[in-house]
């Protein structure tokens, strides 16, 4: 892959094979971030678990101290009083039945979480080869199938990401943007790591967390000393 003069010249700086102290990590990754955007500060999470067994399989929420820096469209599916809820709650937008053709036949995406009371599942099911492929499916784990749409939509608009393991065992989630102060960052990051930790499955052998690294949008990724972070 060709690589611009920012991300050579933010090479230059570290050594990346090394890993750093969390607090070291932040720092340079902020200089890594040299786009003229506000690039987005993700974690990438290597772990020793087996994502085809089922008891292996991490999934859940956590809500950041500090938010994301990015703004979330949220879609409920919920009737009467729940829906009314949710559009008190502030979701950008609320439905059900009436919302199935418009996602499946006009390929209508302008929302970044789902959220479904238990009941609307038979109809948000439907949608499985739509949402699931992206990420968007309403999960008990991750708090976006509840009855209480009040928190669920408080919490993502406050700053809750969901995290899960892909199909090479990694986590991928964001921590903030690169205008974020270190403290932000770190605060952010260790809320994220505690979370991360207690999902540990009982049933793994052997190394839970093989590496951590921190990398912006657009510049190089900084690794993370795994052992001060378990």
């Amino acid at each position: 892959m060709k690589r611009g003069k920012n991300y050579k010249a933010s090479l230059e700086t570290y050594d990346k094979s090394q890993a750093m102290d969390v607090d070291a990590a932040i720092a340079q990754v902020k200089k890594n971030a040299k786009a003229k955007f506000d690039e987005t500060i993700e974690v990438h999470i290597r772990t020793g678990c087996d994502g085809r067994h089922a008891e292996q399989q991490i999934r859940g929420a956590v809500v950041l101290p500090h938010g994301t820096g990015k703004s979330v469209r949220v879609l409920v599916f919920a009737k009467g009083p729940k829906a009314d809820e949710a559009t008190e709650a502030g979701a950008d937008f609320v439905g059900a039945d009436e919302l199935i053709p418009k996602i499946q036949n006009e390929g209508w995406l302008d929302f970044d979480v789902v959220v479904a009371t238990p009941d609307m599942m038979g109809v948000v099911g439907r949608l499985g080869r739509v949402l699931g492929p992206k990420g968007l499916m309403p999960n008990p784990k991750a708090g976006t199938v509840t009855m209480d749409v009040t928190k669920a939509v408080n919490d993502i608009k406050a700053g809750k990401i969901e995290y899960r393991l892909d199909k090479s065992n990694i986590i991928h989630v964001p921590i903030g943007k690169a205008s974020f102060d270190e403290k932000k960052l770190a605060e952010n990051f260790q809320t994220l790591m505690d979370a991360i930790n207690k999902a540990k499955p009982a049933s793994l052998k052997g190394q839970y967390l093989k590496s951590i690294t921190l990398a912006p949008t657009m510049g190089p990724g900084v690794k993370v000393n795994t052992i001060k972070v378990q």
